[in-house]
């Protein structure tokens, strides 16, 4: 069974920075694409960032552009997201994915739900003013 275990998530004051961890298993190859979206109160999902492995491209959000980065962890279906600066408006449940098929990031457009087939169980992340 392919699953993925985020962590790292926690309470900070805006200006802080935290990072997230994202480990798959069960993958019998590894996935070629894993991002992150994020679920904001009254909001939908939102995609904010992506990576294909082994050696990137990344796409990044415009509402991130600047203060987040996502890069791969030294295992095998392992990513991080580095968020620095953060907001009261980053406040959210932030959410692992991953798929094995060609990735989304190639297209150049950004991510949606539908591009990725597996997803975390989410880790919350607020940001206190």
């Amino acid at each position: 069974q392919v699953q993925l275990a985020e962590s790292g998530g926690g309470s900070v004051q805006a200006g802080g920075s935290l990072t997230l961890s994202c480990a798959a298993s069960g993958f019998t190859h590894f996935s070629n694409c894993m991002g992150w979206f994020r679920l904001r109160p009254g909001s939908q999902r939102e995609g904010i960032v992506a990576i294909k492995q082994p050696n990137g491209p990344t796409y990044v959000a415009d509402s991130v552009k600047g203060r987040f980065t996502i890069s791969l962890g030294r295992a095998e279906n392992t990513v991080n997201l580095q968020m620095n600066n953060l907001k009261p408006e980053d406040t959210a449940r932030y959410y692992c994915v991953a798929d094995p098929s060609p990735c989304v990031v190639l297209s150049g457009r950004p991510i949606e739900v539908g591009d990725f087939a597996v997803w975390g169980q989410g880790t919350q992340v607020t940001v206190s003013s």
